[in-house]
């Protein structure tokens, strides 16, 4: 298998898509990453908060504990963890780095600030919109099919950035069905480790850091 083989080419990208970091179970993850990215487009803290989120999202994470919330649970949660410590450049590690501060702010945004939650059944089984508001501004985003996918970003009724939501949950992912046996054993053995070096080597750093 040589490196410009689309099989070459779509195992490296599956390869970085699966060892992609995460903090712990991804649903309440991808909330606090759409909410991290709309208090970026906010530019100001919201004085309330309206999530939407199919059945999946709000079925899994009602009683699952958000990292570094200080053991909190729930959808208004991790909500507010994006909000008020996120980093939306890091994504699936958005709230990766909450010192013990940021984890009173949470508390208090949670005690302090209205956070509606409400079913969402469009027909995708990975659905979320959220939208902060404050004062006469607002901003809407949406993540569907895939965890960091935002197919909407919307303020003040202007559309930011839109695209397309495709009607299955692996659209945007490099395809799976050129998997093989035969195919992967053909990739080991012709894999240049530089193409895929820097996605080892953090793997390797997080599975030390979690062993020690």
């Amino acid at each position: 298998m040589n490196k410009d083989d689309i099989r070459y080419i779509s195992y490296v990208e599956i390869l970085r898509e699966e060892l992609v970091p995460a903090m712990g179970c991804t649903e309440p993850i991808a909330l606090a990453y759409a909410a991290a990215k709309a208090r970026e487009v906010l530019n100001k803290l919201p004085k309330s908060v309206v999530v939407e989120a199919s059945g999946s999202i709000i079925k899994n994470v009602k009683s699952v504990i958000v990292p570094n919330t200080g053991h909190l649970k729930g959808i208004p949660a991790a909500v507010a963890a994006g909000i008020v410590a996120g980093d939306a450049t890091r994504k699936l590690e958005v709230i990766s780095n909450v010192d013990e501060g940021k984890k009173t702010e949470i508390a208090n945004f949670l005690h302090n600030i209205k956070i509606d939650v409400f079913p969402l059944d469009p027909g995708y089984v990975f659905d979320l919109i959220i939208t902060l508001f404050s004062d006469d501004d607002y901003v809407k985003i949406r993540i569907t099919n895939q965890h960091t996918n935002i197919v909407l970003i919307e303020k003040n009724n202007d559309i930011i950035f839109e695209a397309k939501i495709e009607n299955n949950a692996t659209s945007g992912i490099a395809d799976r069905e050129l998997l093989t046996m035969e195919g992967i054993w053909d990739f080991i053995n012709s894999l240049d480790v530089s193409d895929v070096k820097d996605i080892l080597d953090r793997q390797i750093f997080y599975n030390t850091s979690i062993s020690e």
